[in-house]
């Protein structure tokens, strides 16, 4: 391979400084592309449930306090945590949530619920939609649990979108079924998660 500057001279030392300092910043951009930073905000974050008991579906929400979730695509590595107002949650039936708050979910004394993830399962791109396990304790009514959540994230240069849908065994997990002797209640509740956020690119948010 030949140099366009003589060896030794100032032309090369000049040349191989340029291509150092090429490589640096190809080294920082792509470190910059790979880390992802979600910023849960309330506004943009929709938490929905679903029971069954024998009569009909009971559908409702809750909530988010707050959410940030830091992930580098490359090494896999994610830490952060979401919070849900527990106190928030609702049905659509203020007897039914007024039990739901007092006996089930005890929420006085348990305000809030959480996820903290610690693992991801599968290749995030950080361009398009990717389909992934998201491991990590989900905490509620006292307790912590190991889960993994199927994600769907998508990563645009501007915005990002999170899809989540799982079920909670809560009856598994010591939380008190609400059934009575004529109203028979599932024993799972299904969680449906969705998402947006800005800039999800660490470093860029305004």
């Amino acid at each position: 391979m030949s140099l366009p500057f003589g060896a030794g001279s100032t032309g090369t030392r000049a040349w191989f400084s340029l291509a150092g300092a090429c490589l640096l910043m190809c080294l920082v951009a792509s470190a910059q592309t790979s880390a992802l930073s979600l910023h849960f905000s309330p506004a943009e974050t929709n938490i929905g449930f679903t029971i069954g008991d024998s009569l009909h579906t009971i559908r409702g929400s809750f909530r988010l306090k707050r959410g940030e979730i830091d992930f580098d695509a490359n090494t896999r590595a994610i830490h952060g945590i979401i919070v849900v107002d527990a106190t928030s949650g609702q049905s659509g039936s203020r007897i039914r949530d007024r039990r739901m708050h007092r006996a089930i979910l005890e929420t006085a004394r348990y305000p809030e619920i959480t996820f903290r993830p610690d693992r991801v399962d599968g290749q995030v791109s950080t361009s398009g939609s990717s389909l992934v396990q998201v491991h990590g304790v989900f905490s509620i009514h006292g307790g912590d649990h190991e889960v993994a959540l199927p994600a769907r994230i998508q990563i645009s240069p501007d915005h990002w979108i999170l899809d989540l849908h799982f079920n909670i065994p809560y009856v598994q997990w010591g939380i008190k079924n609400p059934s009575t002797f004529l109203l028979r209640v599932s024993e799972s509740v299904e969680i449906d998660v969705h998402a947006t956020g800005r800039s999800p690119f660490a470093g860029r948010h305004g």
